[in-house]
């Protein structure tokens, strides 16, 4: 950790941890009335892949042609793996062809296990979640309301993020598996979505005091996809919307139901809590290992995917990313090259200005 980190004392995360509680006590829905500046970032162009992807040659190269302009490396499960690969060699290399390319780089992975380490279970078990049944357990994210748990996260991320910087200050640090939250006393009378956003509050107020521009992602997906209702986000909390569970043999404006799983209702209802102008969608247009086989050829649909597009802008989202698993070199020995890329970024170019 670096020395500016050592300003983030306990009782600051015990201050924001109240401020979110204070929050949480009035109980009032709240309406898209929020106070944002404007978003004055390009819009994002961007694809997110595990290191293993990077063995087709010069992805950095590939996106820039296409019209891209970001680049995510991703983990399932922890930064640690994200870690050893900007170490490595080959993550160098990666790197200097993302600068040369002038295409930014951001990380993102499920990172609470990391942020509170599973062995202190040992010797505190109130820092982590209870389940339904009453027990403590040391699988999947923490208790929220323990300001140790909050503090240990929020510490830890300082840490990665000086370990893994973006060119972006945006940051992504989400929830174990995307799975439940805690069920304590204190706990079960917040949604998990209520409960990330208390983290993610603490994450970015911690942050921003050795990088005032710094930004956390609040990830929409599984069990976080109902939007907030009792706590408010804090300034630099943005949407990141990810409908894993979506159709994808029809377009989205065609999945409005409530009652459709990740249907475009939850993104609506998220948009009353987030600004649009700061949100990202994370689609899995191009994710090869999303389609069975899992192996390719990817079924690409062009007119859908344009379709998608007109729908998320008419909401007001101009941040765009997809996951693009699985486009490797094996998938082009199989199947040729990924001309779709091309399709992709030039649809973001001509709708998202």
């Amino acid at each position: 950790m670096s020395p500016n980190s050592s300003s983030v004392t306990r009782r600051d995360f015990v201050r924001a941890t109240a401020a979110s509680l204070i929050a949480l006590s009035t109980g009032r829905p709240r309406s898209n009335s929020h106070a944002a500046a404007p978003d004055e970032r390009p819009p994002i162009r961007g694809v997110v892949m595990v290191p293993e992807t990077l063995t087709l040659e010069n992805w950095p190269g590939r996106a820039k042609k296409a019209g891209l302009n970001t680049i995510v490396l991703h983990h399932p499960e922890s930064p640690r793996a994200l870690l050893e690969f900007v170490k490595s060699d080959q993550g160098q290399a990666f790197l200097a062809q993302c600068a040369t390319a002038q295409i930014n780089v951001e990380f993102d992975f499920h990172a609470m296990r990391d942020l509170v380490p599973r062995e202190l279970f040992a010797s505190d078990p109130s820092l982590f979640r209870m389940d339904e049944a009453g027990k403590r357990s040391p699988m999947r994210n923490f208790c929220v309301h323990s300001p140790t748990a909050l503090q240990t996260a929020a510490e830890n991320a300082v840490k990665y993020a000086e370990s893994l910087p973006p060119t972006t200050a945006s940051y992504y640090f989400w929830s174990d598996g995307c799975a439940a939250w805690c069920r304590c006393p204190r706990c079960r009378e917040l949604s998990d979505s209520d409960q990330l956003l208390i983290v993610e509050n603490a994450l970015v107020a911690a942050l921003r005091k050795v990088q005032p521009e710094a930004q956390v992602a609040h990830l929409a997906c599984h069990t976080s996809m109902p939007a907030p209702q009792m706590i408010k986000p804090a300034p630099g909390v943005f949407l990141q919307y990810a409908p894993v569970r979506r159709r994808y043999d029809v377009p989205y404006s065609q999945q409005t139901d409530r009652e459709q799983i990740d249907s475009l209702w939850y993104l609506e209802q998220n948009l009353k809590v987030f600004p649009e102008k700061t949100a990202q969608v994370l689609e899995y247009w191009l994710d090869v290992t999303r389609f069975p086989p899992g192996t390719g050829p990817l079924p690409w649909n062009r007119d859908r995917f344009q379709a998608d597009l007109k729908t998320y802008t008419s909401l007001g989202i101009r941040h765009f990313k997809s996951f693009a698993n699985g486009i490797d070199a094996n998938y082009v020995t199989r199947h040729g090259e990924p001309t779709f890329l091309a399709e992709y970024g030039r649809g973001l170019q001509n709708l998202v200005r």
